[in-house]
């Protein structure tokens, strides 16, 4: 059996007064050299460090949690600095209180605070062999808060998925043989659980992915952002409205979570009843009548988190190294000429640990909680490595530092699944992998969206498309912003503006309120929208599909040119005669009748190829022009139409090979082809484990 976690003492009892007697001795002493070092800050009597440090101590458990329901959004976006701010001004209030002792200033108030937080933090850290201990202490504390629901400890066993975002299944095999995933080296070498392949549809991105691993469908999913021309409108997966209209879409109430499920750092739900850092789900941006009824409070998980100071300075400081790992990282890139790389500069290194350090404590706290409740499954997505490879590159080494850290958290949450009410299994995956390769931008001097437009008679600025990144993997953060931001004041709506405008490109302005404004043309009539290896153009101008004889006469440039174009893989269009085709530079492909003319421009994108893209042929949105970038298959490289060094989206190389690390007991994979079909294995061993099926609920999950 797998479902009981590595043996081993998760905690060392028998401490629990001689920790705050040590804490408080500690910060009686540390009080006492801040006396003779820190100006501004005395004390004239014996006395007064030993009741100074008792009452930093009342603060800290009492006043700090109360400030951080307060202090949260602002909190969040200072690595939890905030929140020591207003702890310093409680500091400084207090003590001026008490007789004899000088504080002057704000500052110093503020100083004293954080240095007995760290205090308290270097001694958590003597009393603990490792880190890992003081995760553990925390988890026990939480689990005596918890009331699991009756009889859970006969209830089937749990299943917890993690997924690890973009880490694609030839990376994962390297970083086990290497020693960067010792978790997943542990398991396999031990027999406990499997490692095996799946393979992604065309749109090889998170949207299509986990909507169809959740959900069961990802019908009419092009890519994580795409056109619709009967509405004239961008969809955008990581646009809060958009991803509720597309679970709206997409959900028959039974999704992978339903019955006392979560949802922790998702673009969908999966129907579950309790949801966090969840896009489709943030309640402030989700027009009403789009939200789901049955909803778990506002914050689960993170407040929970950085309620405890030493989280919130422990998050501040690893953030912080952050910041300076990716400096250190990007400049060791220019120095040493790495290519292909992209620019990392301006707020990059100080938003990054937004994915790496807060969203990823943030979403392992409120899986801790799930599993503390019993819960019957949990689904969360880590989002720091698929972050970081956009950036840096798939396989260099700040990147396999992130992903260390990821294998770290998972092998603290599957000991910790010891001290749930149930047994659980743990079920590692990703949504797709990732291809490396310069950016189309920057290898050919133009955006694809320049070069469509320029080749349909437009004459797009230098600055329209620049090539500058999209927001993709940053929802995780916009959706903590919303959900902690739902208060109706000023400042509370100018943030929630920041969140629905952070996901406007270039190609895509929005106003302020979220709705969606006239989509720019690269040319007229001509509106062309990329997702990481797709590019797809749609002529407005023509109601439905426009076929290709009508691109030929209309726009006789553009298709010759972009067959022959050497960062162009291959085309899709719809074919009067002979339904749809697949151009290549040396060949095409009817898909109706499998007949091949030249060289078969499929060849380089496995096996699958032509069944995957005649799906997409068949969805109600499919653009006019559908665009695949060119994989080379003896360098392993693409070049993306973002601007990302480590890319996915498309079809070509590692960017359509996921994985899936499961318990060996569990049925076995197979080959899957698709989100959908793993949906269908994953719900087929929530049915061998005896979870019940789910019964739809059309009024309460379903909003037509």
């Amino acid at each position: 059996m797998t479902t009981t976690a590595p043996k081993g003492r998760l905690l060392r009892g028998g401490r629990a007064v001689a920790r705050i007697l040590l804490v408080w001795a500690a910060v009686t002493g540390a009080l006492r050299l801040l006396d003779v070092l820190l100006p501004g800050f005395r004390m004239t009597h014996w006395w007064q460090p030993t009741v100074c440090a008792l009452v930093l101590g009342v603060l800290v458990a009492f006043v700090w949690p109360l400030a951080m329901r307060i202090a949260y959004p602002l909190a969040f976006f200072t690595f939890g600095l905030f929140g020591f701010l207003l702890l310093g001004a409680g500091t400084l209030a207090v003590f001026r209180t008490i007789p004899g002792v000088e504080l002057v200033g704000f500052r110093t108030a503020v100083i004293v605070t954080v240095a007995m937080a760290g205090v308290g933090a270097l001694i958590s850290t003597a009393l603990a062999v490792d880190e890992d201990e003081i995760f553990f202490r925390r988890a026990a504390r939480r689990r005596r808060r918890h009331t699991p629901a009756p009889g859970a400890a006969d209830q089937p066993p749990g299943v917890v998925f993690l997924q690890i975002d973009g880490l694609g299944y030839d990376t994962v095999r390297r970083a086990v043989r290497d020693g960067d995933m010792p978790t997943f080296a542990a398991w396999l070498a031990e027999g406990s659980h499997t490692l095996t392949p799946w393979h992604t549809d065309w749109s090889s991105q998170t949207g299509a992915s986990v909507c169809g691993i959740l959900h069961g469908s990802n019908h009419d999913i092009l890519g994580f952002r795409w056109y619709e021309k009967d509405r004239d409108h961008v969809m955008a997966c990581a646009h809060p409205a958009d991803a509720a209209e597309i679970e709206r879409r997409h959900s028959d109430g039974r999704g992978l979570l339903s019955g006392d499920g979560a949802s922790r750092g998702n673009l969908f739900s999966g129907d579950a009843d309790h949801v966090s850092l969840t896009m489709s789900s943030i309640p402030v941006l989700v027009p009403k009548k789009l939200r789901h009824r049955r909803r778990d409070r506002l914050g689960a998980g993170y407040y929970a988190y950085f309620a405890n100071p030493v989280n919130a300075l422990r998050t501040f400081v690893v953030a912080l190294v952050d910041v300076f790992r990716e400096i250190n990282a990007s400049v060791r890139q220019r120095r040493a000429g790495v290519v292909p790389r992209i620019p990392r500069g301006g707020w990059y290194p100080l938003a990054r640990p937004g994915t790496t350090v807060i969203a990823r404590d943030v979403v392992v706290s409120a899986i801790l909680g799930d599993m503390l409740a019993g819960r019957a499954v949990v689904y969360a997505d880590f989002l720091g490595y698929d972050e970081v490879a956009h950036h840096s590159g798939v396989e260099r080494f700040d990147t396999l530092s992130v992903l260390r850290s990821i294998d770290q958290q998972i092998a603290r949450l599957h000991r910790a699944s010891r001290l749930a009410p149930r047994r659980y299994h743990v079920v590692a995956l990703s949504d797709h992998g990732q291809t490396q390769g310069q950016a189309f931008s920057e290898r050919f001097g133009e955006t694809i969206e320049a070069y469509v437009g320029r080749l349909c008679g437009g004459s797009p600025s230098a600055t329209a498309y620049s090539g500058r990144r999209r927001q993709a993997e940053s929802w995780q953060i916009n959706a903590a912003l919303a959900e902690a931001t739902k208060g109706g004041g000023l400042i509370a709506r100018r943030l929630r503006a920041r969140v629905e405008d952070a996901e406007c490109a270039d190609d895509r302005p929005r106003t302020t309120s979220g709705s969606p404004g006239a989509v720019t043309r690269v040319a007229p009539g001509v509106v062309a929208v990329v997702s990481g290896h797709v590019a797809m153009v749609s002529f407005t101008e023509h109601e439905g599909r426009v076929e290709l004889e009508t691109i030929e006469r209309e726009f006789p440039d553009l298709l010759p040119s972009l067959v022959d174009h050497p960062g162009v893989g291959f085309l899709l269009v719809r074919s009067r005669e002979f339904g749809p085709v697949v151009l290549g530079r040396d060949g095409l492909h009817r898909l109706a009748s499998g007949v091949v003319i030249g060289e078969d421009p499929l060849l380089p994108y496995g096996p699958h190829a032509a069944d995957l893209i005649r799906r997409v042929d068949m969805f109600p949105h499919c653009a006019d022009v559908m665009i695949n970038s060119r994989y080379d298959p003896d360098s392993d490289q693409a070049s993306p139409f973002e601007t990302h060094v480590g890319s996915h989206g498309g079809l070509g190389g590692p960017q359509q090979r996921g994985f899936v690390v499961h318990p060996r007991e569990f049925a076995p994979l197979g080959e899957v082809v698709g989100a959908e079909a793993l949906h269908q294995v994953f719900r087929g061993w929530l049915t061998e484990l005896g979870h019940p099926s789910p019964v739809p609920d059309a009024v309460s999950e379903v909003v037509s």
